[in-house]
């Protein structure tokens, strides 16, 4: 019998987590934050009043990625250069929302997508509300929207918790997933915007109280400026740990030197790679996991992108180790 594996986050920094597992013998399920705000996903959901699709669709793009399979996730990642209206709109945003409309349904869109591609696994929103991000700092502000943690600020300010609003139960197809996984992977992506996003709905810890699986986390490359700026391996191994209300199994973090003129470029941004604090915890997988390309968005894409990403063949490696301990 395959084993379950469920895949926890936004849908950029689970990209090549998805991709490496594509190509195990999985069976595969992505469980994927619906408060995006920004961009074309913000502007569709705007106009539309659906749950935001953005991450959905790099998820499924993720799931495309065997041979014979290039121009799916060609056609999910467009981004139109051009067009009154269509400039800076996502291809794939366009047809999950589509589907949407016409399902009335977005767990039915996703798995309409997913025959419609013939993607072998599957795609899960956390939740079936309408939801935004709520964050709350340490000083006692309060805004609302996942687009805000992407804005120009000149001094950071400590989060102290997001919420999604309004309230929301886990989708119950996450729950059952979580419930009955072998093994679930969260992250790598966004600490507050993609990871804890995923964690926060109501009945979430409960279904991993329920669950048997042992948890992988993949520490991010760098801090965001706005979201996690001196914060350390063991502060976001601690947040997880809390969130989900149990110990985490493996910490996978990257050992590889990154280039000094990529770590200029973040330096410029207030972002450094997340200090390793971590010695001596048994628990923790170190590898040279650096994708050797450098990430060049599209100049019509307003949402904040990494540089750097991990790499999928060296991420498999890894976890094809640790599905079979």
């Amino acid at each position: 019998m395959k084993k379950k594996v469920v895949v926890m986050g936004g849908g950029t920094g689970t990209f090549p987590v998805v991709t490496a597992l594509k190509h195990e013998d999985v069976d595969l399920a992505s469980i994927i934050a619906v408060s995006d705000s920004g961009g074309s996903t913000g502007r569709i959901r705007d106009e539309f009043g659906f749950q935001p699709v953005g991450d959905l669709r790099q998820a499924l793009a993720a799931l495309a990625e065997s041979k014979g399979e290039e121009w799916i996730r060609k056609i999910l990642l467009y981004r139109f250069e051009k067009g009154n209206g269509l400039q800076g709109h996502n291809l794939g945003n366009l047809i999950l929302t589509a589907l949407q409309d016409m399902t009335g349904s977005t767990d039915e869109a996703l798995h309409i997508a997913g025959k419609v591609f013939r993607l072998e696994g599957r795609v899960i929103p956390v939740t079936r509300e309408n939801v935004n991000l709520e964050i709350r700092y340490t000083d006692g502000s309060v805004v609302i929207g996942e687009h805000t943690l992407d804005e120009e600020i000149v001094q950071p300010k400590k989060i102290e918790e997001i919420r999604l609003v309004p309230p929301a139960e886990i989708n119950p197809f996450a729950a059952e997933a979580i419930q009955e996984a072998d093994f679930i992977v969260i992250g790598p992506g966004d600490y507050y915007a993609s990871l804890m996003s995923t964690l926060v709905p109501q009945g979430t810890k409960l279904a991993f109280s329920q669950s048997k699986a042992k948890i992988i986390y993949m520490v991010n490359l760098m801090t965001r400026f706005t979201q996690t700026h001196n914060m350390s391996a063991a502060d976001h191994v601690h947040g997880i740990e809390y969130a989900v209300g149990k110990q985490i199994t493996w910490i996978v973090m990257n050992s590889q030197p990154i280039p000094s003129k990529v770590l200029e470029m973040y330096k410029n941004e207030h972002e450094f790679p997340v200090r390793d604090d971590l010695d001596g915890d048994p628990r923790v997988i170190r590898g040279e996991l650096l994708s050797p390309l450098i990430v060049n968005k599209s100049k019509h894409d307003t949402t904040h992108r990494s540089l750097l990403r991990h790499d999928a063949d060296r991420i498999r490696e890894v976890l094809a180790k640790l599905l079979n301990m």
